[in-house]
């Protein structure tokens, strides 16, 4: 069934304050991208204070990840049935509400339920973000707001450390690691009346029906995905966790056979007929999966680098970082000037200046001695930094321009649901290469401690040089093709 919009683009950005809106998304965008990273400087006193188990402790941090993922296409086509700003303020108050419950948890299964609830919460609002985003703005100022939302996720992640590490080391009202949950709180609060104020209205189908057979078998195809990258190695890769993976296939399969059955029947569909049979909106669907599993991964062997390797705090850890959101920044600035031109030609740069980055980051990685200069590590950083920021946001939006109005609430939550689990799967497979080559007994300190960091983290930054290396490959040989075909 095609959804109809009620609301006409002119009408919407007249009747409303466009920028204002889009701060407000943002800012619920940052606090769900900042509650990813922030959680892991939070987890040594979690165990600390609650007695915690190491399996628990991965589950405080692996929870929110794996419900966030399985919630986003559902929650992006309810926004499309139910209204797309309403189903963000829902969202932003679960969010807010359950960063409370996070903050006085009495104990970590308590945490973990309330993370859970958080990472539903936050599916509900976050493929409302580019979905409004992609429907009050005109194609002319697309390129600028798809650069500034390369800028903000960018910052989240590498802000969550650093925000984290100075708040616990705050403790203001001796709250601890609480604080790095109820920051959140304050945030929520003006977030939600701002968007009472701001966000546009925009109508919603009431002729059309949530496809709960839909939801669940995504939801299934999902979690038979993502949960054994997300516990797979800590549990030694056991048989269940390969039967599970190979099982999500048949699942996803039958998952877009219901679809298109529904569609044939007239009958509203999780994931609409426009959407399953344009081929360059799922082309781009693998292209974003790849190329969110090349960052994550490195960015948390970083931490356990920096901080277990070397002895740096978590606050010095995350300064170490910043000159990757830098380089994001300056990307941005640099590239709003093309606009809606040379798109693929810009995912390719990105990509290719990911590369070099990336090398230049392994090799700084193996000059590390018995002590380490941090300052070595900016370059690299700042041209991976610059790389990222030429790619993400043409990538989001060559992604987005193959979406209906329509289809804008369902396209959205697609692409950031394969996003989460590229990044589910760039951690699982960076960490486990990783951890592997640290070996038993790796994080202890000993008089080999730092050469075994320095092989562990060396060969797992060889995995985002391959995946930014294909990336290059495929989309650069798309746009010459393109480039050839036009002339």
């Amino acid at each position: 069934m095609t959804i109809i919009p009620k609301a006409s683009h002119s009408r919407v950005t007249a009747a409303t304050n466009r920028w204002a809106a889009l701060s407000v998304l943002f800012l619920a965008s940052f606090m769900n991208l900042i509650d990813v990273s922030i959680v892991n400087v939070a987890l040594p006193q979690i165990q600390a204070d609650t007695g915690a188990t190491s399996t628990q402790l991965e589950w405080v941090a692996a929870i929110y990840v794996l419900a966030l993922a399985v919630g986003l296409l559902p929650c992006g086509r309810f926004g499309d049935v139910f209204g797309r700003r309403r189903m963000f303020i829902w969202g932003l108050i679960g969010f807010t509400l359950s960063s409370a419950v996070c903050g006085f948890a009495p104990d970590v299964v308590s945490l973990i339920v309330a993370r859970a609830v958080k990472g539903i919460a936050a599916a509900m609002m976050v493929p409302q973000v580019l979905a409004i985003t992609h429907v009050i703005f005109r194609p002319e100022e697309k390129s600028r707001v798809f650069g500034l939302f390369g800028t903000v996720s960018s910052l989240a992640v590498v802000a969550g450390p650093i925000i984290g590490g100075a708040l616990i080391s705050a403790d203001i009202g001796d709250l601890g690691w609480r604080l790095a949950f109820l920051i959140n709180v304050p945030f929520g609060i003006a977030a939600l009346f701002g968007a009472r104020v701001f966000v546009p209205a925009l109508d919603a189908d009431a002729d059309t029906q949530p496809d709960w057979i839909g939801t669940g078998l995504f939801t299934i195809a999902a979690v038979l995905l993502v949960l054994p990258l997300i516990e797979g190695r800590a549990l030694g890769w056991p048989w269940w966790c390969f039967a599970a993976i190979a099982a999500s296939v048949p699942v996803a399969l039958g998952f877009m056979a219901y679809e298109r059955k529904c569609s044939a029947a007239g009958l509203s569909a999780l994931m609409p007929p426009g959407l399953l049979a344009n081929a360059p909106y799922l082309r781009r669907l693998g292209l974003v999966t790849l190329f969110f599993s090349g960052v994550p991964g490195l960015f948390l062997v970083l931490a356990v680098f920096l901080q277990s390797g070397f002895g740096l705090t978590a606050l010095q850890s995350g300064l170490v970082t910043t000159p990757f959101p830098v380089g994001v920044m300056l990307a941005s600035m640099t590239t709003e000037r093309f606009g809606n031109r040379h798109l693929s030609l810009r995912i390719a740069i990105g990509a290719a200046l990911l590369v070099f980055g990336m090398i230049g980051l392994q090799f700084v990685i193996k000059s590390a001695g018995a002590e380490l200069n941090p300052y070595a590590f900016a370059p690299p950083l700042l041209i991976c930094g610059f790389g990222m920021g030429t790619a993400i946001m043409s990538l989001f939006q060559v992604t987005m321009s193959s979406v209906e109005t329509q289809d804008a609430g369902a396209g959205s939550g697609a692409m950031q649901a394969f996003q989460q689990i590229g990044a589910t799967l760039g951690i699982a497979i960076a960490g486990s290469i990783f951890f592997e080559l640290l070996g038993q007994g790796g994080m202890e300190a000993g008089a080999d401690i730092a050469p075994r960091f320095v092989d562990a983290a060396a060969a797992a930054t060889t995995y985002s040089i391959a995946v930014f290396a294909t990336l290059t490959l495929l989309v650069g040989a798309s746009a010459w093709n393109a480039r050839r075909a036009a002339t």
